[in-house]
């Protein structure tokens, strides 16, 4: 993983708000969670939540998907594997 990827995924998680959101979105697992649910769970207008969502959708953390009427947010673990992979990789090489 490239290091900008990481930067980028890094960077919209180290905002208070987002991370409140990918902390509900991977807490739903495979299925997601309705964006609706996520505005009542948060407190957060929904103009707000749109562009937060969507910061974090540019980042590859999320990605969404249409049932009917409903939007739901899904985790991308793999990228989140990535992202802590990425961490954790070097762990301890220059230990002597």
């Amino acid at each position: 993983m490239e290091l900008e990827t990481v930067a980028k995924a890094l960077k919209e998680l180290g905002h208070p708000t987002r991370l409140a959101i990918y902390r509900k979105v991977v807490r739903a697992g495979y299925q997601g969670i309705a964006v609706g649910g996520l505005q009542e769970q948060l407190a957060v207008p929904g103009s707000t939540l749109s562009h937060h969502i969507a910061s974090l959708a540019s980042a590859g953390l999320i990605s969404q998907r249409r049932e009917g009427r409903t939007l739901y947010c899904v985790a991308e673990f793999e990228r989140l594997q990535s992202v802590i992979g990425f961490l954790q990789d070097e762990c301890c090489m220059d230990e002597r």
